[in-house]
């Protein structure tokens, strides 16, 4: 018998789970097809079939029988889940079944697990997460427009030619913020071009392109983060915002110069008050997705900068291009990142 080849994606059970999941929790067809990112009609379906028949799975196809039992198919699930970065080969080797990587591969896919690339995340402690759960408890009331008075600031380095590693995990799509299928990334110490930044809810503020010596001792500090950002460019900045009498509060992450006692006192002799920010938490930040943008433009300019003082120059162009609406986009989504933290308990979240 022909059996007709067609090229449409089969999805897989637990994305048709979560496809009526959604749908039982909202009422909403199409909501529940663009969590998923399929055609309405095929949620419509999914739907459907789950009200006639009470399953998601799909019909058993005609041709030869699977030479592999559900304990077989079971025991492939498991290898995987003990060892997310195992490549295909090593978890073929690994079960009892006589089959080849191409049939383990198609065995994993019709469970929802595919070789995906490791998100790269901080590292986070046990007192991470436990102040980062706090935070979420302190902040979950706070209103839009105080999110939008928030000066969020925050400094990068940015270095030409940076191509991270990438590692393999094989995962569902609902399991990329599980601990295994994580890649942690730690502080580096190379010298590389810095830059501070700050944002605020329809505005765009300095960029400030700092200047150290670098190497052993040369690194940024109190005072050189006083002289170059606190004394000029957020004071600066903090005035003119402060002129339009708006209750501003200012935002910095827990880097020794930001949070030592010398800093600490002259943001409190200035009478700017500050937000608190748990440490290892850009997730929690507007500014995050910003300094993403800027990257991108680097990288997507025509001519790569060949020195520091070209770098520099670019970089501030960069800055400049970022549009407001861009930036308003992600301060609007502060109190989703409070949901996101509470319902993660301090966890790692999607932002």
């Amino acid at each position: 018998m022909y059996i007709r080849k067609t090229t449409r994606r089969q999805l897989d059970s637990p994305t048709k789970n979560r496809i009526v999941g959604f749908w039982k929790a909202t009422g909403n067809a199409a909501a529940a097809a663009r969590s998923e990112n399929v055609r309405t009609r095929t949620a419509q379906r999914i739907i459907e079939r789950w009200q006639k028949t009470g399953s998601t799975s799909n019909k058993p196809r005609p041709g030869r029988p699977s030479k592999l039992t559900d304990r077989d198919k079971r025991e492939i699930v498991r290898a995987v889940r003990k060892n997310r970065r195992a490549p295909l080969t090593d978890i073929t080797n690994q079960i009892s079944a006589d089959v080849s990587v191409s049939t383990v591969q198609r065995v994993l896919a019709a469970q929802g697990y595919h070789r995906r690339v490791a998100r790269k995340v901080p590292w986070l402690t046990k007192n991470h997460r436990k102040l980062r759960f706090i935070w979420g408890k302190v902040y979950r009331k706070m209103r839009m427009r105080d999110w939008w008075n928030v000066i969020y600031s925050d400094e990068t380095y940015i270095w030409v030619g940076d191509r991270a590693g990438r590692i393999f995990v094989t995962r569902r799509r609902d399991e990329r913020l599980l601990d295994e299928c994580l890649v942690p990334t730690f502080k580096q110490s190379n010298l590389r071009v810095m830059v501070w930044g700050c944002i605020v809810g329809g505005r765009k503020g300095p960029l400030v392109v700092m200047e150290y010596p670098g190497g052993k001792g040369g690194g940024m500090n109190t005072e050189r983060y006083r002289e170059q950002v606190l004394e000029g460019a957020l004071l600066d900045f903090y005035n003119q915002l402060k002129v339009r009498k708006r209750c501003i509060r200012f935002q910095q992450d827990g880097a020794s110069c930001h949070r030592s006692k010398a800093t600490m006192n002259w943001l409190t002799g200035h009478r700017i008050p500050t937000l608190f920010h748990p440490p290892n938490s850009p997730d929690l930040t507007p500014i995050e997705p910003v300094w993403l943008e800027l990257k991108r433009i680097l990288r997507n300019r025509g001519h790569t900068p060949t020195s520091i003082d070209e770098l520099k120059s670019a970089v501030r162009e960069a800055w400049d291009q970022i549009p407001v609406e861009f930036i308003n986009k992600h301060i609007k989504r502060m109190p989703d990142r409070v949901k996101a933290i509470l319902k993660a308990r301090g966890g790692h979240t999607q932002f």
